[in-house]
């Protein structure tokens, strides 16, 4: 039975490729799936796609080819026999590398007459088909637009901005802060833990912790852009010693101390650069690559 969705391609069927395959199927689309190991494909094939024979037959099925493989490697090492297949074709590559990749491929699209949108999956597998999971995008504004209402089964889209590097930028980005995050949040479990307090317990304050931290971010960042860190809520002063409470309670309990002492080593930084009597977002000074000429 055809659909009045467009028809999509997924070149690509492990965990998060067939996540993908199959928020499309969700979707109403007509789906082409094709993976080098075609077992793979059983289960959507049973719920309704198309099983191509090859890569080429699979981007030649539809006007819109999603690609989620391993690495760039394999992206070309399945894609560069079958290239001219992706002429008048739009690809959107959702395979994790580097801005730079994203950039080389780009132009390897285009010199070969395909539409292309670098992407960032920010969720797991089962959280594909979310909209409240945000995809970022990067590529041509009108490719985008044209395809954001397919884009939007997978879930929420966000386009980044014409520069095809910005979406890789973005989630490498994103990633550093979900680690520091989760890592702060388990630092703070194992010392709150060393007095038997279950993690249970204390995360549902840690969360509503974050709500507050959310917010200075948002105060912080217009500092950042004017390179102006004015310390009228606490200073990089005041965050050094506070700091030194947390290092205390923790090597009085026996938790790890490396992560809030990494920290405590860039406040210092900030401090001797002399920032001390500026805000906390005046750290940055001591992250960001030195400017051009200094």
């Amino acid at each position: 039975m055809r659909s009045d969705q467009p028809a999509v391609s997924v070149i690509g069927l492990g965990s998060m490729g067939s996540a993908l395959a199959s928020a499309l199927l969700d979707a109403g689309h007509e789906t082409t799936v094709w993976n080098r190991s075609a077992h793979k494909a059983g289960p959507l094939v049973d719920r309704g796609a198309r099983l191509a024979a090859s890569p080429e037959e699979a981007i030649e099925a539809s006007p819109l080819t999603v690609v989620c493989v391993l690495d760039y490697g394999v992206l070309h090492a399945l894609l560069d026999p079958v290239v001219g297949s992706l002429a008048g074709k739009v690809l959107v590559n959702l395979t994790s590398g580097s801005p730079e990749q994203a950039h080389e491929t780009a132009a390897w699209a285009r010199r070969h007459a395909a539409d292309y949108l670098d992407g960032a999956i920010m969720t797991t597998p089962p959280g594909v088909g979310d909209s409240e999971m945000m995809f970022l995008y990067s590529g041509p504004d009108a490719v985008f637009a044209a395809h954001r209402p397919t884009l939007a089964s997978l879930g929420d889209p966000l386009h980044l901005g014409a520069d095809p590097g910005l979406a890789s930028l973005y989630d490498a980005a994103l990633l550093g802060l979900m680690w520091s995050t989760m890592t702060g949040w388990l630092h703070g479990t194992a010392l709150v833990g060393a007095e038997r307090t279950p993690a249970t317990a204390f995360t549902p304050v840690a969360i509503r912790w974050l709500t507050a931290v959310a917010g200075f971010l948002t105060t912080y960042a217009p500092q950042v852009d004017a390179g102006r860190y004015p310390g009228d809520d606490a200073t990089v002063d005041v965050q050094i010693a506070a700091i030194g409470h947390l290092l205390h309670a923790a090597t009085a309990r026996g938790v790890d101390n490396a992560l809030p002492e990494l920290l405590k080593s860039a406040m210092e930084r900030a401090k001797a650069a002399g920032h001390g009597s500026d805000s906390f977002a005046s750290v940055i000074e001591v992250l960001k690559p030195p400017a051009v000429g200094a």
